[in-house]
């Protein structure tokens, strides 16, 4: 019997259940047998696995999280990982691995592929800031969850008179909070993409309290800076050299206090927007993109990645997915714009 692996890396998201459901479901027409790797690629270096089969993927369709579990372990990372992994891989006679997450796990299978390890990838992130896709699963219920906190903050401040700064999951690319921005009628939005001008912030509020309006909703992605000034919670870096984001929402809460003289709070989000069930727009994306990442194992395309592109889903080089950002275009910005204040 021929074997196949799979695993999750990186932060969890919604959607992760169904593209493992999916992958077992379709590799068992190919009489194929999945080995799922425990937290991501550490499961892989140290030969941590469970077999996965029709029983043990029964009723993971509308559950948040991995069942695999998951970690931000980098095999490049620690000397002999990589040996390991390889090792992992030819003991257990297994055939492909199939790597489910973002930019960093994705990045890491692109270097595998090139060492001669039969890869597929198959993209996950809430933040939608991978290359070569249109979607990732996650994103469509990261953006649903904000949009609704932002609905119910919107009742609060309005009764309290007050500003109210969200703040949003987004290291480099403002997606979320954008668009959760947009539909749930946020006042101003703030993304990594364009440089925060506090005192054009703090003059959309004034104009619009001047207006009889009074109250405000901030909508601010966690990865915005101030011009000329970042802002970063901590300085410990993870194994892939990213620095743990926070706290921008405080700082520009505190800047709308003083220049503007009105009460203003601060909600941060953080992990709300990881967790709970998927939409179903999640579910299906992540049932199509492991049903495809097993047929491209089948044809042996190793080295690419699932993708959305219109209402197909194809592949993609790894390398194409990885080599940039897909950050939000200047236009879509300046179209939220039309209703800031």
């Amino acid at each position: 019997m021929e074997r196949i692996g799979i695993l999750t890396g990186g932060g969890d998201c919604p959607g992760l259940n169904p593209v493992i459901r999916a992958v077992v479901k379709r590799a068992s027409i190919e009489s194929w047998q999945v080995l799922g790797f425990r937290n991501g690629w550490r499961g892989v270096v140290e030969g941590e696995f469970i077999v996965l089969d029709d029983q043990s993927v029964s009723g993971i369709l509308p559950k948040g999280g991995t069942i695999l579990g998951t970690s931000r372990t980098n095999p490049f990372k620690k000397s002999g990982d990589l040996e390991k992994l390889k090792s992992t891989m030819t003991k257990h006679e297994i055939k492909a691995l199939i790597a489910i997450g973002g930019e960093d796990t994705l990045g890491a299978a692109n270097k595998l592929s090139k060492e001669g390890v039969a890869v597929v990838g198959v993209p996950k992130t809430i933040d939608n800031d991978l290359n070569a896709t249109d979607y990732t699963f996650g994103y469509d219920t990261a953006i649903n969850i904000a949009m609704e906190c932002i609905d119910r903050l919107h009742t609060t401040a309005e009764s309290h008179n007050r500003v109210i700064v969200v703040e949003i999951m987004g290291r480099h690319a403002g997606w979320i909070a954008l668009e959760s921005g947009l539909a749930g009628g946020a006042d101003v939005i703030l993304i990594p993409e364009v440089p925060v001008d506090i005192d054009k912030v703090c003059a959309l509020i004034k104009k619009r309290h001047s207006r009889g309006k009074t109250f405000s909703i901030v909508a601010v992605a966690e990865g915005a800076v101030l011009k000329d000034q970042g802002v970063v919670a901590e300085q410990k870096l993870d194994q892939f050299g990213h620095v743990r984001l926070g706290g921008v929402g405080q700082v520009i809460g505190e800047l709308i206090e003083k220049k503007t003289g009105f009460e203003t709070r601060v909600t941060v989000l953080g992990h709300i927007q990881r967790g709970g069930s998927p939409t179903a727009f999640d579910r299906v994306l992540g049932t199509r993109f492991g049903v495809k990442a097993v047929e491209l194992v089948k044809e042996g395309k190793f080295g690419n990645m699932v993708s959305l592109q219109g209402r197909n889903i194809v592949a993609v080089p790894l390398e194409a997915a990885v080599d940039k950002l897909k950050t939000v275009p200047v236009d879509y910005y300046q179209l939220a714009e039309i209703f800031f204040g």
